[in-house]
């Protein structure tokens, strides 16, 4: 009853839909970037070893962590098209949003009981967070072109971007601080742990807590979804169908056919950098001693986070004035530059000049990548099925992006090495940006 209310284009039904960065982007912060992975890497120190014995066999810790991360994209880009015909056909993507944000929130919860001598289940908390987090992210962009005009689309998208990076660093500030003063929240050693690895194990709590709680703002007001008319039939697999009715519609529509392929090419090299910013500057950079290298790096994400708030808005305001392909393709060319200049950074001070300008440029071609690509759609209520083929796309190119950064890595024996292989990303990206208008000049 109370949603009728909530129209399409309305305060309150935008509002709700961008709140929904603000609860779960504690995750993308706290459990991917920042203190996850310390968590990680002081388990395996602590306990004086480099590998584990799973399914049989001995793996380091460092490739483990991957493996388990790259299984979880390609679990995610193939329920993503499943759970896009299915929700599609029953009316019903709300519920399917609300399903996986309380995996992925449970699963956080769950990571409290992750330790070396429980590594599966740990494991497996590890990786179904990473499901929940994306796939329910994935069904909230669908709702874009549902809940907003084309006018309000870049506007709304950066504000949702500007929340979630505002409340992740709240819920981290505190985090960090429970975590290096754990004495102040009563938290002491104990249980064969140290302070410093259970109040972690505390922030993994927090986040799931976060997570669930603020999610409800949303839940309350968002519309279930628009129900696919016609006989139901093979609804399982109807998302990938769903997948091939799209790319057959991509060939009537050249614009979003090329905005599409210069996304997948560039977005390998944005999910790949943020995927792992936080290893190449723990082994790359000169940082002291431990204690100095995981302040500096604690502070390097602070950086990306409060600047990335600028980014999104000042990125929303340039392609008002100049246009969203346009400014793309701008920020594309500042991505080229900094990869150019990660292969030269020797110092923390360094690190941090960089940090600042990733999160200038990583929250503006997050926020405007799926605004664009909204107003790129045509006129349907299949969005689910759209934005689904989007973030398939988006999963595939990271699988695809971190796999050949590993391989550059693996022959050259150097991360800077690899930069320099991203900046060839974001070249292409540029080029594959400048046709994307072209068929106006032709028609």
């Amino acid at each position: 009853m109370e949603q009728v209310l909530a129209l399409k284009g309305s305060k309150k039904l935008l509002n709700a839909w961008a709140f929904y960065d603000w609860a779960n982007s504690v995750y993308s912060l706290v459990i991917s970037s920042a203190v996850f992975p310390l968590f990680y890497g002081l388990l395996f120190r602590t306990a004086g070893i480099e590998k584990v014995t799973i399914f049989g066999g001995e793996i380091a810790r460092a490739p483990l962590i991957s493996y388990v991360t790259s299984l979880a994209f390609v679990f995610i880009a193939i329920v993503t098209p499943l759970i896009s015909g299915i929700a599609d056909y029953l009316g019903n993507k709300r519920m399917f949003l609300k399903f996986f944000c309380y995996l992925g929130a449970l699963s956080c919860i769950g990571l409290y009981w992750f330790s070396l001598e429980n590594i599966f289940f740990g494991l497996v908390c590890y990786f179904f967070g990473l499901v929940g987090f994306w796939v329910s992210f994935a069904i909230n962009n669908s709702y874009l072109p549902d809940i907003a005009y084309p006018e309000q689309q870049d506007r709304i998208s950066a504000k949702g971007f500007s929340l979630g990076y505002i409340g992740s660093v709240i819920l981290l500030v505190f985090n960090l601080v429970m975590v290096m003063k754990p004495g102040l929240f009563g938290i002491t050693d104990g249980g064969g742990e140290i302070a410093e690895i259970k109040a972690m194990k505390y922030s993994f709590i927090s986040v799931g807590i976060w997570w669930i709680v603020f999610s409800q703002y949303t839940f309350a007001h968002l519309p279930k979804g628009y129900k696919r008319e016609g006989e139901r039939q093979h609804i399982i697999l109807n998302g990938f169908r769903e997948l091939k009715s799209v790319w057959h519609q991509l060939g009537e529509n050249t614009r979003l056919k090329r905005y599409l392929g210069a996304f997948f090419v560039y977005s390998m090299g944005v999910q790949t950098i943020m995927l792992i910013a936080t290893y190449f500057g723990e082994e790359e950079i000169s940082w002291g001693t431990d204690n100095e290298r995981t302040t500096g790096l604690i502070i390097s994400i602070l950086v990306i986070q409060l600047v990335a708030i600028l980014g999104a808005t000042v990125t929303a305001w340039a392609s008002k004035a100049y246009g969203n392909i346009k400014t793309l393709m701008v920020i594309n060319m500042v991505w080229v530059l900094l990869c150019v200049y990660a292969y030269f950074l020797q110092t923390p001070m360094d690190f941090y000049i960089a940090a600042g300008l990733v999160g200038i440029v990583m929250g503006g071609i997050q926020a405007l990548s799926r605004s664009t690509y909204s107003k790129f759609l045509p006129e349907t209520t299949d969005t689910t099925s759209f934005f689904s083929f989007y973030d398939v796309a988006e999963k595939i190119g990271i699988i695809i992006g971190t796999f050949l950064y590993g391989i550059v890595a693996q022959l050259t024996g150097s991360m800077r090495n690899s930069t320099i292989f991203l900046g060839l990303f974001f070249v292409v990206g540029i080029l594959l940006l400048m046709r994307v208008n072209k068929e106006r000049k032709t028609a």
